[in-house]
């Protein structure tokens, strides 16, 4: 009996050593927290939902049912101004709107990514994800021998000759619109230019013939698709992987990340075997990274299949949701419609296959798709991290807190373009002026976007062969919603009954 009264006694002294020390180590942080208030409050922002949790419940209200985070940071923007801090826990970011903040941030080398941001994402529920990828890795050194190995494979040479993937794949999408013009059968126009980018990259970049037009059994665009709300769900509670309600969508998630770095790795070794033993081997932008990366020496295969998730990821999903809110925007703007295919009949008139030649000759469609992305950026923004006391539009920054930049906030402010919330594609005519840092939907200096021309080049010739032969109506029932699923896209799917257009030789309606 004394035994077991020592034994209680002792539990009973555990426990309370471990409550004080449990007691103690949250008032410290309670106390770290009020004094990241105290240094960061003098900068303007909404009130604070609670002293521990910051905006976070504002921000989940947001987010709920995938809306779209961004209008509350415009809301927000139109009332407190061009740069405002937004607190969750004991982290602080900043919200900046000023063309010259992005024009400092974007352009100089001195501020590098985001790294708590974009770390996250070197994982994803646990599974390595787009690791040290050309997106998300914050060290400038190793990303800057990266960009030298993946230039080439970029260059507008290069992609002159990819050509014909671009023409071969359209077309595959042409004739299944013929199809469904035939038959009169509703079409989710983003499904299907989604399946066409991710053909075009995995044919482009890897030398995959996935077909997916052809109804493949390939499970590739539901994992990119299921990656994607994972990433969104991991940025705002990377803790979801310990909550039991979670547990299913977290095993769904994981089983995607691992399918595409499990595809990836055996399309590299295999490729590498290939090169290996002198077989002769598709000249694609793997290819070429290959051979970039053999002259550099001692590249990692991780980091190359890392970036073979990252061009799945931002190099087809962009792309896809771009060309879906063209063809969404277009269904209820006959003029713009009409001067596309009086501009489309002239270059192109009705010839099968587009010369990167007729490229430069798309004026006007150039303008409509730059609209399209002031309207409707799939990737809305990005951060960097500020390391030094700073001054931003007259308010002092305590260094050490990263800053979003979101072109989406500033391409629907009335102060950089005038009645925002109309699609004019004349905002981007060659006389007009230049937006000054205030449109940047591929971001802007060195970290620019790689895949910047590939996906133009890519958009204009799709965009072109669709509005060539076929003219588009909306369902009813279809909104002009917006999801935000990580990246931007229509909520609704662009659901359009499809009709051939009858042209002459001449290409004349």
């Amino acid at each position: 009996m004394s035994v077991l009264y020592i034994v209680v006694q002792f539990a009973g002294c555990a426990f309370l050593f471990v409550s004080l020390l449990l007691l103690g180590s949250f008032a410290s942080y309670c106390l770290y927290v009020q004094y990241i208030h105290m240094k960061f409050d003098h900068i303007p922002g909404p009130p604070r939902d609670s002293f521990l949790l910051g905006h976070g419940p504002a921000l989940n209200k947001a987010m709920e049912g995938y809306k779209v985070l961004h209008d509350k940071f415009l809301e927000w923007t139109e009332t407190y101004g061009p740069v405002y801090r937004v607190n969750v826990l004991h982290r602080v970011m900043l919200l900046v709107s000023s063309p010259d903040a992005v024009k400092e941030y974007l352009m100089s080398p001195k501020y590098p990514k985001d790294p708590y941001t974009y770390n996250l994402l070197f994982n994803l529920f646990g599974k390595r994800f787009l690791g040290k990828g050309l997106l998300t890795d914050p060290d400038d050194d190793h990303w800057y021998k990266q960009r030298r190995i993946m230039d080439p494979a970029f260059s507008r040479m290069y992609l002159k000759g990819m050509m014909g993937v671009f023409n071969e794949k359209a077309e595959c999408l042409m004739e299944k619109l013929e199809e469904k013009a035939e038959s009169q059968t509703p079409v989710s126009m983003h499904f299907m230019v989604n399946c066409v980018t991710l053909d075009v990259i995995a044919k482009v970049a890897f030398g995959m013939d996935l077909n997916l037009l052809d109804e493949s059994e390939t499970p590739f665009p539901h994992a990119i698709s299921t990656c994607l709300k994972g990433m969104t769900q991991y940025v705002q509670n990377p803790y979801m992987m310990y909550m039991p309600w979670h547990w299913k969508f977290v095993k769904e998630v994981e089983d995607s990340a691992e399918l595409l770095r499990k595809t990836g790795k055996e399309c590299i070794e295999k490729r590498k075997r290939a090169v290996k033993n002198g077989e002769e081997v598709p000249d694609d932008i793997l290819t070429q990274i290959l051979k970039s990366a053999e002259q550099e020496g001692d590249y990692d295969d991780e980091v190359m299949l890392d970036n073979f998730i990252t061009f799945f990821i931002a190099g087809q999903e962009t792309t896809a949701n771009q060309l879906s809110f063209t063809i969404m925007e277009l269904t209820r703007q006959p003029e713009i419609i009409k001067k596309l295919r009086v501009e489309i009949d002239d270059v192109i008139g009705s010839k099968r296959d587009i010369d990167y030649e007729d490229l430069g000759k798309l004026t006007y469609l150039s303008q409509v798709l730059k609209e399209s992305l002031r309207m409707y950026p799939p990737a809305p923004g990005t951060s960097r991290w500020i390391p030094e006391d700073t001054v931003i539009e007259g308010i002092q920054i305590p260094g050490g807190i990263p800053a979003t930049l979101n072109t989406y906030i500033m391409g629907r402010m009335e102060k950089f373009f005038k009645d925002p919330l109309k699609f004019d594609p004349e905002r981007f005519h060659p006389d007009a002026p230049k937006p000054y840092y205030c449109y940047f939907p591929f971001t802007l200096g060195h970290r620019s976007c790689l895949g910047q021309t590939f996906s133009q080049m890519e958009a204009k010739v799709v965009m072109a062969k669709l509005l060539q032969r076929f003219e588009f109506l909306l369902v009813p029932g279809q909104t002009f919603k917006i999801m935000d699923t990580g990246t931007l896209r229509p909520r609704d799917g662009v659901v359009c009954t499809v009709k051939s257009r009858v042209t002459n030789c001449k290409g004349n309606t």
